[in-house]
C-alpha cells in the first residue's frame, strides 16, 4: 500500500480538476471577454445616443407607441418590453425587448434614436450558465467555479514549492567552514 503524499495529490487534483472544468470555463471566460469589451462592441451592445434634453418628459404611452413602430423590435403591448432604462444625464431611455431588441428614444420628445439587436443580455446567460437552465447553472457552473478556485489555490501552491524547496536546502545546507 502507498503512502498519502500531499504533492502527488495535489498534482492529480490540479490535473483532473482542470479537464473537469475545461468546458464551462472556456464558455465563462470567451463570454467574459465579450462583456469586458461590451462598450467597445456594437456587436455586443449598442453605443448609447446622447441629447441635450435631462429631464424627462416624454410618457409612458409615447414610449410604448414608438416601441410599436419599430417592427423589428415586435412590440404589440407592454408584456413584449422586458424593461426601461432611463439615462438622464444622456437625455435618452432604453427600451429593451423580451426579444433582446434595444430602442433608444429621446426623453423629451420619445423619438426614436436607435434601433438595434442587443446581444450583452445572451451572452451574460451564457457566462453564468442561466442560458442552458437553472439547473446548469447551479449544478455545472457553480461547481466548475468552486473547481477553479481550487485549481489557483493547487497552482499557486505548485508555484510556490520550489521556492519552499530551495529556501528549506540553504537552510539545511552546511555553513562553510572558516
Amino acid at each position: 500500500m502507498t503512502s498519502f503524499n500531499p504533492r502527488i495529490w495535489n498534482r492529480k487534483l490540479h490535473r483532473w480538476g482542470s479537464i473537469a472544468v475545461a468546458l464551462p470555463f472556456l464558455v465563462v471566460i470567451c463570454t467574459g471577454l465579450l462583456l469586458q469589451l461590451k462598450k467597445q462592441l456594437a456587436w455586443v451592445q449598442p453605443p448609447e445616443q446622447r441629447t441635450s434634453v435631462h429631464v424627462p418628459t416624454v410618457t409612458m404611452e409615447q414610449i410604448l407607441a414608438t416601441a410599436k413602430s419599430v417592427p423589428e423590435a415586435k412590440v404589440a403591448s407592454w408584456d413584449d418590453i422586458d424593461r426601461l432604462d432611463v439615462r438622464p444625464g444622456k437625455g435618452l431611455v432604453k427600451v429593451v425587448t423580451v426579444d433582446h431588441w434595444e430602442l433608444q428614444l429621446d426623453l423629451a420628445t420619445g423619438a426614436l434614436l436607435q434601433s438595434t439587436y442587443r446581444r450583452s443580455d445572451l451572452i451574460e446567460s451564457l457566462h453564468d450558465g442561466s442560458w442552458f437552465h437553472d439547473l446548469v447553472k447551479l449544478w455545472v457552473f457553480l461547481p466548475a467555479a468552486v473547481i477553479v478556485l481550487g485549481l489557483w489555490i493547487t497552482g499557486m501552491y505548485l508555484f510556490l514549492l520550489p521556492f519552499r524547496a530551495r529556501a528549506n536546502k540553504r537552510r539545511v545546507a552546511p555553513s562553510p567552514v572558516e
